[in-house]
């Protein structure tokens, strides 16, 4: 790299006595992936700054400087085509509004400072940075940037880049965001053009601020200013970035292509290596499942990733397959559950009694469900981290209750959180019919408590009121689940009903709170901090994609502020674990399904050196055969 000014330097003066130290500290305590600095202040009251090329809360980074990842074929061939479907249509490339409906892998050619990889749970690493630099109070970061980033047009990025981006999210990004985040940061300074500091308020959780700045993304600034795009509008073209990946063809509503920028200049980079192998990625957009099904059957796209169960179980009897063109498996899933269920709006007022929820929860039969409509292919989920340690277990432990305690004595919490076991979805006594009987009876007893009567006509009323639900859905592939659920909530004297309606109407509906009860995922990842306020958070309820649901919860909003100020993993866990179990007594959450395996089909072209533990992740690390798609298309697999 060039001669530029010191960052460390600028950052903080230090005497030389602190410098020959800080020197002798590198040469002496340097670790296994990673050159972390002691932590010492000195008289002057400066402290010893640690570097690095990347950054964890725990342990040891699984990677050393200039890796090649586990789980990838460095040796990969480059080229050929990846394609799969997208459901509904789009009218835009921006994720970052509320306006318009945005294309499948929006962000594909999106590149950050810091990078994760799908086999290490707690690392980030310098990928846009050659180093980082922080002392161990965390009161800022200094990012050295790597010098020969270009952006899609030749431009080099710089340090005002990553400036102008983070701002740009602050000011214009969605309001769950900015309301949140814009608390945690008190400047952002362009040290030099490939130095950045960012300077974090006394209130910004330490343990996230790093990671947090450093999933900054690389926009051109000249670019916008040129275009006079905004980020809180739609947008009819990526914007200028970074990545491997940049938009070749689109066809609104109907197909995209994303083709391989031959430029790209991360190509030699080590933590590149056997990644981003395919020449172009093509989406070809359907109604619905079942038709991008047949699509899938007649090659019109080569891969799939299946979430209908009756489709794995009965559907992959096809001509293609039984010649041996698409090859069908069950792949590894090391990653914390999805969290799919039901949501109840808890801004209408019907569904704020927690009886009620608990009411229309049993009428939802998940055994009757998987034997009859999933062929047993799924199991319930229980948890927002099923598959992990996170996830609160029977009743409360003793560093539980701990942290329980206080919640309940200021009232924010029914002193049953410290004595019941963590709420888990009921099971019923029949899977041989959709209506169990007993959950009926004990659904009807709520409801009666409640004060929602049942009349002469057999439909329940509160204060003259019909109790009316409505599940708001897109996808035709839910008609047969929710029907039978629809069925039973009839029986038990609601008005129950099921609203289908198109991609767009959804979107729209989903983030204006206009619904009863909608799908969502809440799953979360494995180091929990401040971002879960945007799930679960108050100040992100009125205005959120996230917290659909609308929840306004003080307990858990205090909960949140105390994982992200956790300090061990010990700590993150137990307050997790505490967490969770007070989000599930809410019951806001009706459990859908989940499997432990990912469930794929694709041409038989596609290879893997093997599946990481946290991610399929197959537009990643997978490649094209060009000499098997050749014989494919040679026998007439593809359209």
């Amino acid at each position: 790299m060039p001669n530029r000014p010191n960052a460390l330097a600028i950052a903080a003066k230090r005497d030389a006595k602190a410098s020959l130290l800080k020197q002798w500290l590198l040469g002496s305590i340097v670790g296994v992936g990673a050159l972390w600095l002691a932590s010492e202040v000195f008289a002057d009251g400066h402290e010893v700054i640690i570097e690095s090329h990347g950054y964890t809360n725990f342990g040891d980074l699984k990677y050393g400087p200039n890796a090649v990842l586990d789980y990838v074929n460095p040796d990969a061939p480059k080229g050929g085509e990846f394609s799969q479907w997208a459901q509904g249509t789009f009218d835009s490339f921006n994720l970052s509004t509320r306006k318009g409906v945005p294309a499948a892998l929006s962000t594909i050619g999106y590149e950050s400072i810091l990078t994760s990889t799908a086999d290490d749970p707690y690392g980030a690493y310098c990928y846009l940075c050659e180093t980082l630099e922080y002392p161990e109070s965390r009161d800022w970061v200094i990012f050295n940037l790597r010098d020969d980033v270009k952006f899609w047009d030749g431009s080099t990025m710089t340090a005002k880049d990553i400036k102008f981006t983070f701002e740009l999210y602050l000011e214009q990004g969605i309001t769950e965001y900015r309301n949140i985040y814009s608390q945690f940061i008190e400047s952002v300074e362009v040290l030099d053009t490939y130095s950045i500091r960012f300077n974090f308020t006394e209130s910004a959780p330490r343990r996230d601020v790093v990671t947090w700045v450093g999933g900054t993304s690389a926009f051109s600034k000249d670019w916008f200013e040129e275009t006079g795009t905004r980020l809180d509008e739609s947008s009819d073209e990526p914007f200028m970035a970074t990545g491997a990946y940049r938009l070749d063809e689109v066809d609104i509503g109907r197909q995209i292509i994303y083709r391989y920028d031959p430029n790209w200049w991360g190509a030699d980079v080590p933590i590149n290596q056997g990644r981003n192998n395919f020449e172009t990625i093509r989406i070809e957009y359907f109604a619905d499942s079942g038709a991008a099904f047949e699509g899938f059957k007649s090659g019109v796209y080569a891969f799939r990733s299946e979430n209908s169960s009756i489709q794995w179980a009965t559907g992959y009897d096809f001509p293609a397959r039984d010649r041996g063109w698409v090859k069908v498996e069950e792949l590894p899933d090391g990653s914390i559950g999805s969290g799919q269920g039901f949501v109840f709006n808890l801004n209408q007022e019907k569904f704020q009694d927690p009886l009620v929820r608990q009411a229309i929860t049993l009428m939802v039969n998940f055994e009757w469900m998987n034997e009859s409509l999933f062929y047993g292919l799924y199991e319930r989920p229980e948890s927002f981290w099923d598959n992990s340690d996170l996830k609160a277990v029977g009743l409360p432990s003793p560093e539980e209750i701990a942290i329980l305690q206080p919640l309940v004595d200021e009232g924010l919490l029914a002193a049953s959180i410290l004595t019941d076991e963590a709420t888990i979805p009921p099971a019923s006594t029949t899977s041989e019919r959709p209506l169990d009987r007993r959950q009926l009876r004990a659904a009807s007893a709520l409801l009666d408590e409640a004060g929602w009567i049942a009349g002469d006509d057999g439909m329940r009323r509160k204060d003259g009121e019909l109790l009316e639900v409505t599940f708001l859905e897109r996808s035709p592939q839910f008609d047969r689940i929710i029907n039978p659920i629809v069925e039973n909530l009839k029986r038990l004297g609601i008005a129950a009903e099921l609203e289908r309606v198109d991609t767009a109407q959804y979107i729209e509906r989903r983030r204006a709170g206009a619904f009863d009860i909608v799908n969502a995922s809440l799953g979360q990842g494995y180091e929990p901090g401040q971002q879960l306020a945007q799930f679960f958070g108050s100040e992100a309820a009125e205005d959120s994609s996230r917290n659909p649901m609308r929840l306004k919860l003080p307990a858990a909003d205090r909960l949140i502020d105390e994982i992200a100020a956790a300090e061990s993993l010990e700590e993150l866990t137990i307050r997790t674990r505490a967490l969770d179990r007070v989000l599930r007594a809410e019951r806001f959450w009706i459990p859908q399904w989940q499997k432990g395996v990912h469930t794929v089909a694709y041409y038989d072209m596609y290879r893997f050196k093997e599946i990481p533990p946290l991610a399929l992740s197959p537009l990643d690390n997978w490649w094209y055969d060009a000499e098997a798609a050749e014989a494919l298309r040679a026998a007439g697999a593809f359209q």
